[in-house]
């Protein structure tokens, strides 16, 4: 840990902040706006499309002007969609909220970046534990994030229009910690032409399509049920701070294992913990399909927090082994595109699933993604153990 790191670690809780209270009343709030029950979730899903969409437009800009500016430019953009999040609900907008939440994709996009950056402030050597460390900041979010949310709530006299005005000042808190942060220039910065291999030959490596399965899967997953999970409760009668609570902890799960994650893959490797990650997320949908008590959800939604952490660290980890330097911006892009297009998906099935089939059919149709996700991760111990016999 360095103080750069540290910083980002700091950030990247900040934009947990904003992501966990996005989580907590975007459903509910698309739920009171929308026309129809099943459109609940489009706010959920309108971030996430906005994040795929921005993804191409991000690495242009990082390749353009390097990190620092990018990210500054991210949360200037986190502060406008806030207010118009707000202004939305204060005018009972349901085309605003989604539209807004879109526009903040560009800011998650920059974000889900931080734990890229991280492996470029440390020692190659040290790049799985620079990962983990920054993300472990994620549980300033999960302290944060929920409890914002509660308190915010009712501070204006339209519901959850204070907690997204909250968040202008998350985003301005965060974007003086990124402003003081020296980024390395990344290779080639300031070209506007891509350099090293085409990207096709880049997606097209086992180790590649793996990671990017991993992190795609691994993320879809945890947002479809995240994100219908305050929706589920509150038609289980449960109250909305039991609801933050459930959240609270499961970014708890998501984050707190970020501290020995980065050492877990350096001594066992990237694939093992990955594997472990599938498992955990195989033991969440048979908890949450038990019961339908609080603790339950609870149970389920921590459970669902540690198996992500697994698949996110270790595929983030196994996609650095699949690029060239010059060629980082665009392979990184493509492996989030493809994280947040899979998050659309699932954020806007979720909605659907649980306003029409309930708890139950949306955990029991996850269990097609994790199987797909088991065939891959096979198929990648197969073909470097043929590897490996051929290398002798």
């Amino acid at each position: 840990m360095n103080r750069k790191l540290l910083l980002l670690a700091l950030c990247q809780g900040l934009f947990l902040t904003n992501n966990v209270t996005f989580m907590a009343v975007n459903g509910l709030v698309g739920l009171a706006l929308a026309p129809l029950p099943w459109m609940a979730t489009l706010p959920v899903a309108g971030y996430v499309a906005g994040s795929a969409l921005a993804a191409p437009l991000v690495a242009r800009h990082q390749r353009a002007w390097g990190r620092r500016r990018t990210f500054q430019l991210g949360l200037v953009v986190a502060m406008l969609a806030a207010a118009l999040c707000a202004l939305a609900v204060t005018t009972r907008h349901f085309p605003l909220l989604v539209g807004a939440t879109m526009f903040a994709g560009y800011y998650s996009a920059n974000a889900s970046l931080y734990r890229f950056a991280a492996a470029e402030l440390v020692a190659p050597s040290l790049k799985e534990k620079a990962i983990s460390w920054v993300l472990a900041g994620g549980i300033l979010g999960a302290a944060i994030g929920p409890n914002l949310a509660i308190v915010a709530r009712d501070a204006l006299p339209q519901p959850y229009a204070g907690a997204y005005l909250a968040l202008v000042g998350v985003a301005l808190v965060a974007l003086a910690l990124v402003s003081t942060i020296d980024f390395p220039a990344l290779p080639a910065q300031g070209s506007h032409g891509a350099a090293g291999r085409p990207l096709r030959e880049i997606v097209r490596q086992p180790v590649f399509i793996v990671a990017v399965a991993a992190c795609a899967l691994g993320y879809g997953i945890m947002n479809l049920l995240m994100a219908a999970t305050p929706i589920a409760m509150a038609q289980c009668s449960h109250p909305f701070a039991a609801a933050a609570l459930v959240l609270e902890w499961h970014v708890v799960g998501m984050y707190l294992p970020s501290f020995v994650t980065g050492h877990l893959i350096k001594r066992y490797g990237a694939l093992a913990v990955m594997v472990v990650g599938l498992a955990l997320n195989i033991v969440c949908v048979l908890i949450a399909l038990s019961g339908v008590e609080v603790m339950h959800f609870l149970a389920a939604l921590i459970t669902l927090g540690v198996g992500w952490n697994f698949l996110y660290i270790g595929g983030t980890t196994l996609a650095t082994t699949a690029y060239r330097p010059e060629e980082r911006t665009r392979a990184q892009m493509a492996v989030d595109f493809c994280v947040y297009a899979t998050m659309t998906l699932t954020a806007f099935g979720s909605g659907a699933l649980v306003t029409t089939g309930g708890w139950s059919a949306m955990n029991l149709g996850s269990l097609l993604p994790l199987t797909l996700l088991g065939g891959a991760l096979a198929w990648l111990a197969l073909h470097q153990r043929r590897v490996a016999i051929a290398a002798g």
